[in-house]
């Protein structure tokens, strides 16, 4: 199911080329900031700035790991499986689709059962 957003928010998301470069390499496979930094050839604040952006855009998704030792870390992956920006007379729409996980469409699915269940209970004692 495709999300209608912001077209300026996702046009100044994806301007730089290291954004579009780390959501590449995060719809290949997980990441952590520091892969990011060292497959793109960018700095490591640079990188952070991008991830940020592309998280509050809900391009990218946080997963947060814990090793062994008990350390947490952060691995990113894509969230974004195709976006569209269309003009029409009134400007650019931009539509989103995302990447959903089975734990996610299982929500969504039960979010969805819940409020047809309940949107006309007043047809039934």
């Amino acid at each position: 199911m495709s999300e209608k957003r912001d077209p300026d928010a996702m046009f100044a998301a994806l301007c730089s080329d290291d954004a579009r470069e780390i959501l590449v390499a995060a719809h290949a496979e997980p990441r952590s900031a520091e892969e990011f930094a060292e497959h793109c050839d960018v700095s490591l604040p640079t990188v952070y700035r991008r991830v940020n952006t592309l998280v509050e855009q809900d391009l990218l998704r946080e997963n947060v790991q814990i090793d062994p030792d008990g350390n947490h870390y952060t691995l990113y992956v894509s969230n974004l499986d195709s976006l569209e920006f269309v003009l029409e007379a009134a400007g650019f729409v931009a539509s989103v689709r995302l990447r959903r996980d089975i734990v996610d469409r299982f929500g969504e699915f039960w979010r969805d059962l819940g409020a047809h269940s309940t949107r006309d209970t007043s047809n039934h004692p």
